[in-house]
């Protein structure tokens, strides 16, 4: 667990002065008594504030789209992709039901998960240093960020159209990148598992490429696909 330990915060590129509370965030409660839901509850609020400073720094744009990017970016969905990236489910202390059920791929344990990590940041070093962890893990998505678009991006509004058919969220997959490090170009696939529907875009980031393959996949159901 240890090299699991150090291997994950050379990811999150902060070390933990007491690794104890490390531990404690990474903890699930069916693992224990000692477990993150405590820091979860500090570290949701962690998030919110850094958010709202961040989005607050970039060009300038009415309340209400600041609200709904914040919204948008401290969600279950994006905090649990997040997650994966860091490979967070790896390092997560489960009960055994949890982890023969599939829990460290979970998406709300690993978005609890994730937010009793910025609480645990908060208790080890501070404020400062758990918004500089969420400006990091953060950068590409608030780059991405376009306080003038739509409020409801092509994600969002596949996803309530799904919803709307009582079908499952779907699933995004990168397939291809593209260029050198400076200048990638992401080929991006968009699956709709339960109507064998699959549906490409490609972008300058991986999130741009995800909200063209959304807007293909809108199209298809929009031409007539099954319902």
């Amino acid at each position: 667990m240890s090299h699991k330990l150090d291997a994950l915060q050379s990811r999150l590129g902060y070390t933990f002065a007491d690794p104890a509370l490390l531990r404690q965030a990474l903890t699930h409660r069916s693992f224990g008594a000692t477990n993150n839901e405590r820091l979860e509850f500090l570290g949701d609020s962690v998030l919110g504030l850094a958010i709202a400073q961040l989005l607050y720094a970039l060009p300038q744009a009415s309340e209400g789209r600041l609200s709904y990017w914040r919204a948008s970016l401290v969600r279950e969905a994006t905090l649990a992709e997040l997650a994966l990236e860091l490979d967070l489910g790896a390092s997560l202390a489960l009960g055994e039901g949890e982890q023969r059920s599939g829990g460290a791929q979970r998406a709300s344990i690993l978005a609890d998960a994730l937010e009793a990590l910025f609480g645990a940041v908060l208790l080890d070093g501070g404020f400062d240093a758990a918004r500089e962890l969420v400006a990091r893990l953060y950068a590409q998505r608030l780059r991405d960020v376009d306080l003038q678009a739509s409020a409801k991006d092509a994600k969002t509004r596949l996803q309530e159209l799904l919803q709307s058919r009582r079908l499952n969220v779907p699933q995004y997959t990168v397939l291809a990148t593209h260029g050198p490090a400076h200048a990638q170009a992401f080929d991006v696939q968009c699956e709709v598992a339960e109507l064998g529907l699959r549906s490409a875009g490609s972008g300058a980031s991986r999130r741009g490429a995800e909200q063209q393959a959304a807007q293909a996949m809108i199209g298809l159901l929009d031409r007539g696909a099954p319902a």
